[in-house]
């Protein structure tokens, strides 16, 4: 059974979370402020986390943040009342998966829920690139698949999980121009109409992590008029 800890400080709304999320067969734990979620993420197992912007002591955002930092990289599903693009972005660059705005209903947190489940246990695909099990090494970066892990050389490359799932979307398809919307289906999983900056930005993040010139790309590039791709040699 799937556990999932559900975080906010409205009692109706966490009460309409907990009932319709057991009814579907998941254990739930609720907090109502950001240091009670902090403490339960960092002490136990969840599958995914359900977490309000706006909480009392730690908000949505330092509680992300400060997971990120510790490597715990249990998915992350933002719940805003906030709609604007610079909220769901920085919130995102933090390391979120998702976010989802109120109200909502029930059956749309369930899919989302799902999709990013899906996404963080599974493989992206069929694997094109040189690989040693689960590790792929490309373009001077070795990627390893099991433990979630980015090195050049022995230096550790810090990713947030979307990051990650990014890196290892374009490393599986080298060579392969990508439109914003295939890339918002194929990492995000889920059909985000009209949210390709979230991929900009993401890509923009990555670049900054994984090219020695971030202004000047020759790994993740830019294919004026179509997309990205990832232009790397096999190791």
């Amino acid at each position: 059974m799937s556990r999932v800890l559900v975080v906010d400080d409205e009692p109706a709304i966490v009460t309409l979370l907990q009932y319709n999320l057991e009814q579907a067969d998941y254990q739930v734990v609720t907090a109502i402020d950001g240091e009670q979620a902090l403490q339960l993420a960092q002490n136990e197992h969840f599958d995914v986390i359900l977490l309000d912007l706006m909480l009392p002591k730690l908000d949505g955002v330092e509680v992300t943040k400060r997971l990120r930092q510790e490597k715990i990289k249990t998915p992350i599903i933002m719940i805003t009342a906030k709609t604007s693009e610079f909220d769901t972005v920085f919130g995102l660059e933090l390391g979120a998966d998702d976010y989802i705005t109120k109200p909502f209903s029930p059956r749309e947190v369930l899919a989302r829920m799902k999709a990013v489940m899906r996404r963080y246990h599974e493989d992206a695909g069929p694997v094109t690139t040189a690989t040693n099990g689960h590790v792929i090494q490309i373009a001077g970066l070795r990627i390893d698949q099991d433990k979630f892990q980015v090195k050049r050389g022995d230096q550790p490359i810090d990713l947030t999980p979307k990051e990650f799932e990014l890196l290892l979307f374009f490393a599986k398809r080298p060579g392969k121009v990508w439109s914003r919307e295939q890339l918002l289906e194929g990492v995000w999983g889920f059909d985000y109409s009209g949210q390709t900056r979230m991929v900009d930005i993401h890509v923009s993040h990555l670049r900054e992590k994984i090219e020695a010139d971030p202004k000047h790309p020759q790994l993740l590039k830019t294919v004026r008029g179509f997309g990205y791709t990832f232009e790397a040699s096999h190791e």
